[in-house]
């Protein structure tokens, strides 16, 4: 009995906040860094997919984050940043990588980059590497800026907030609707050595890459 309650999971609903996505509310927005804040999961939109994520700083929420989404450890997620400043606390970027990076963010990009040491180790490849993500979404900025720190990142795997409840509620604290967001994958780019390469082609551009 006891096995098969476990593997049915905490059984609640998620709460879910409707936020402007042209101009969110601060109330609402202040609302979700505080469940942030406490250590809650939650969904939000960005400009390439809604991401399920939680406070950089937050180990367990990040842990749980690998096992909803059957995650190896050795594969970190990439974070949020609310701007190129926010950026520069969490990676080294050279003059190339802060030149490249400012003419295409906020944008449906993740570039990657040496971390410096205010990134947790759970967040870090065996390089030292973390992805990082300014997306073109004034709800997810909104919220990263109102928590004053990065916001995990990782794909929901479905394009509205009822999908997302249906297969990650009983998990998840909150879940931001933004409206439906058509998931498309960002693109990946590493900036290390100042040697640009693509990893992923995704939504954003790379035609100045290759």
């Amino acid at each position: 009995m006891n096995n098969s309650k476990s593997q049915r999971g905490p059984r609640k609903k998620a709460l879910v906040l409707a936020i402007n996505a042209d101009n969110p509310q601060q109330r609402l927005i202040k609302r979700v860094a505080e469940v942030l804040e406490q250590g809650g999961l939650i969904a939000y939109p960005t400009d390439t997919f809604y991401g399920i994520g939680c406070d950089l700083y937050n180990k367990k929420g990040i842990q749980q984050i690998y096992r909803m989404k059957n995650r190896p450890l050795k594969k970190p997620f990439s974070f949020v940043c609310e701007s190129l400043k926010g950026i520069s606390l969490y990676a080294k970027v050279s003059n190339y990588a802060y030149k490249t990076m400012k003419s295409l963010l906020p944008g449906p990009y993740t570039f990657v980059l040496e971390g410096t040491k205010l990134v947790p180790k759970i967040m870090l490849t065996k390089r030292k590497t973390v992805g990082i993500r300014v997306p073109d979404n004034s709800i997810c900025l909104a919220v990263v800026e109102a928590l004053g720190r990065p916001v995990i990142s990782t794909s929901a795997g479905y394009d509205d907030p009822d999908g997302i409840q249906e297969a990650y509620g009983p998990f998840l604290d909150l879940i931001i609707d933004g409206g439906t967001i058509y998931p498309s994958p960002s693109s990946v780019v590493s900036l290390i050595g100042d040697m640009p390469e693509v990893i992923r082609k995704g939504k954003g551009d790379v035609s100045r890459f290759i």
